[in-house]
């Protein structure tokens, strides 16, 4: 892996190994988890990669990998509304190339990578913890896809650290998220600081400054409004209703719930 590259050859992987695909036109990755034999755990809207529950689903699916109409002779066909499926890794890459995520990655490193989604400065649990988690939630869920709050890389980080996110009105895990909402965000807080200089240059540094401060603290590694959780209590709790995952709605009035908000 280069510096600002985490391609790597599929020879190179490991079961508990965090692996990601990007799609057409780079519009978003697809992230999961490499158990071994050739097969990745991964976290879907029913089974479509990803979704919004809206009409913005059209062109996302749009963007994502054609589908081969045969179903493939190595892969679990999922259960019928079930969000975590198993996959052989070249249905996962659909075509793709492959990518590795990267974790303990120093704060220059973090900030060198400007696009979200392929390192954090959170650090990895054993991979023989990690494979059992992602299989413990095969077995079990993880709740419903969110695109910003609960979606596929959120699942691949939580598998590989355990932390979760559970702090009503917060954004998750996610990288890709946190790159898509910050652009703009980053754009609107920056723009009183703007008014101290009328330089184009000066006003794009700035620009840049903020996004990327976004960006590192709401890195995993740098979150205060998270837990650590087992795969088993995490289940149970959503079970019960302890843990509450909501999709996202469409309304005139912004839903105020996070979808993984932690009861008492």
């Amino acid at each position: 892996m280069g510096l600002l590259s985490n391609r790597v050859q599929r020879e190179s992987l490991k079961p508990g190994d965090h692996i990601y695909s990007w799609r057409a036109v780079y519009i978003y990755a697809h992230h999961g988890i490499y158990v071994g034999d050739d097969k990745v755990i991964h976290f879907t809207r029913r089974g479509q990669e990803v979704g919004t529950g809206t009409v913005l689903d059209v062109l996302l699916t749009s963007s994502g990998p054609a589908r081969s109409r045969q179903p493939c002779s190595t892969c679990t066909p999922p259960e019928e509304g079930s969000g975590v499926v198993s996959s052989c890794l070249n249905c996962f890459l659909s075509g793709g190339v492959l990518y590795r995520f990267e974790y303990s990655v120093t704060p220059a490193l973090f900030l060198a990578k400007a696009r979200g989604g392929t390192c954090t400065l959170a650090g990895s649990d054993p991979d023989d913890a990690v494979v059992h988690r992602v299989k413990y939630l095969l077995e079990n869920g993880f709740g419903c896809y969110n695109v910003f709050k609960n979606n596929c890389e959120d699942f691949a980080i939580y598998c590989k650290t355990g932390l979760l996110v559970v702090e009503q009105g917060t954004i998750g895990q996610s990288g890709q998220a946190v790159s898509i909402i910050g652009g703009p965000l980053a754009a609107a807080l920056s723009t009183p600081l703007l008014l101290v200089t009328t330089n184009v240059y000066g006003m794009a540094a700035i620009t840049v400054a903020v996004y990327c401060a976004s960006r590192y603290v709401a890195d995993i590694g740098m979150r205060k409004d998270v837990v650590k959780m087992s795969a088993e209590d995490l289940t149970r709790r959503l079970a019960t209703g302890l843990l509450q995952v909501v999709e996202p709605q469409i309304s005139a009035t912004p839903a105020r719930g996070s979808p993984l908000l932690l009861t008492q």
